[in-house]
């Protein structure tokens, strides 16, 4: 669950009270009515605790605390408490108003935060309403109700490296041996039903390695698991494309995957690649691993071949990739997303007789 639409509501202003001063020997004691609280605001933010959207399977619909009604001797409300949601990082946060979303914050960083339902304002008591021709005023102004939005999460992984490759090639199984991750392994397509993280290390520095769940072709037309994870991909700075080594059309498959991120954005494919062939330890591969070498070879392509179960060549496989991560990064490659400052419109405050 990458994509879900939620409510969410600021709390009520509190209202304002009339009140008078009733003390012994202090005749006409004029207006003592306190103020409301504000209610509480919305906000959302970054939390690494969070790892999925699945919370909001179950809920949908969220509301901070609303103030408290102002109180006798200018007692003011109490203000209502914030709600803060937690969401996984990398989800980029859109307002939604008449089917049109407007990006309001890209979550990627910890701790990170955007409001998105303002608390309504506590209203006035009646001291505020005092003249000199009205000297007991019996007004006081509710509070305001808290803004409501439809808000739509969007969650994008944020990883260095993106792990593609045809359903089977042995993605799982190279995530677990280069990293404490432990995603689910079997021997069937469409084993992996979510994006799975693995931070490597090497030497002194790490990167965070996703796997991208097995994509078919016409995946860009959302067959197969299609766009929801493709989008997976799109942040990642390097892709990192393993082929099988049993595929008697392994150029083929590579050649298909790649139009399949070049059909979804072209930018896809534009984003820097280690071609990666699996599984050299079994026998069929071995004795075609010359054949191999030579086809990608001819085609100028510099391949990997690994066993990610005995992990043959995959520490040189790691250092490639790191290698290539500085490269990126002195770069300065990717570009940063157009964000939209949210303002929320102020309301009129009326006076209402209580």
């Amino acid at each position: 669950m990458d994509r879900v639409e939620i409510m969410v509501g600021g709390g009520n202003g509190g209202d304002g009270v009339v009140s008078f001063r009733h003390e012994k020997f202090v005749p006409l004691g004029g207006p003592d009515g306190g103020d409301g609280g504000d209610g509480g605001s919305v906000h959302i933010t970054a939390d690494r605790s969070a790892t999925t959207l699945d919370y909001f399977r179950r809920k949908r619909r969220f509301k901070a605390v609303s103030g408290r009604s102002g109180g006798k001797q200018k007692k003011h409300g109490a203000k209502g408490d914030d709600l803060v949601i937690k969401v996984p990082l990398g989800t980029m946060v859109f307002l939604k108003e008449d089917e049109q979303e407007v990006l309001l914050s890209d979550l990627s960083q910890q701790g990170q935060k955007v409001l998105v339902a303002k608390g309504g304002s506590g209203g006035l008591g009646n001291v505020h309403f005092a003249t000199s021709r009205n000297q007991a005023p019996k007004i006081a102004t509710k509070g305001e109700p808290g803004g409501e939005h439809r808000i739509v999460l969007d969650l994008k992984l944020i990883a260095d490296v993106g792990i593609i490759g045809y359903p089977n090639v042995g993605k799982s199984t190279l995530l677990a041996a280069v990293s404490k991750a432990r995603p689910k392994i079997a021997d069937y397509p469409f084993t992996t039903r979510e994006p799975a993280l693995g931070v490597v290390e090497v030497g002194m520095k790490a990167f965070v390695l996703a796997e991208i769940p097995g994509l078919v072709d016409g995946a860009h037309l959302g067959r197969g698991l299609g766009h929801e994870f493709l989008r997976h991909a799109e942040r990642t700075r390097v892709l990192l494309h393993v082929l099988d080594g049993r595929s008697p059309s392994i150029i083929d498959d590579m050649n298909n995957l790649n139009r399949e991120l070049a059909l979804y954005k072209p930018e896809m494919a534009q984003k820097p690649q280690v071609v990666v062939v699996n599984k050299v330890d079994l026998p069929e591969v071995q004795a075609r691993l010359l054949e191999i070498r030579q086809l990608f070879s001819s085609l100028g392509i510099k391949a990997f071949f690994i066993s990610a179960i005995t992990k043959q060549g995959v520490s040189e496989l790691i250092s490639e990739i790191a290698k290539i991560l500085e490269e990126v990064q002195e770069k300065g490659t990717g570009s940063e997303v157009p964000m939209a400052v949210f303002r929320p419109k102020p309301k009129v405050r009326r006076g209402k007789w209580i």
